[in-house]
């Protein structure tokens, strides 16, 4: 099994880990690692419309409007 050490780490962000552990029953590391194994099985909102779009004949034939307006500045009298 593999390990990773993260640096830097915010305190306030390990007390909401140990917080989050202790309602859960386990340990800061098996929360962590909960956590990280949830996030990395989660696919990625692009591939997911990537392949939403194939499956129903993808978007080839999508018209992408051009863009001519020009952008206004913020008047804030």
């Amino acid at each position: 099994m593999a390990s990773i050490i993260v640096r830097g780490l915010d305190e306030l962000v390990k007390e909401q880990l140990a917080l989050r552990a202790r309602e859960h029953g386990r340990s800061m590391e098996a929360e962590v690692r909960d956590i990280l194994t949830r996030a990395a099985g989660r696919p990625h909102i692009g591939v997911a419309f990537m392949t939403a779009a194939q499956g129903i004949g993808g978007a080839d034939d999508l018209v992408i409007p051009e863009r001519d307006d020009v952008a206004r500045a913020a008047d804030f009298s």
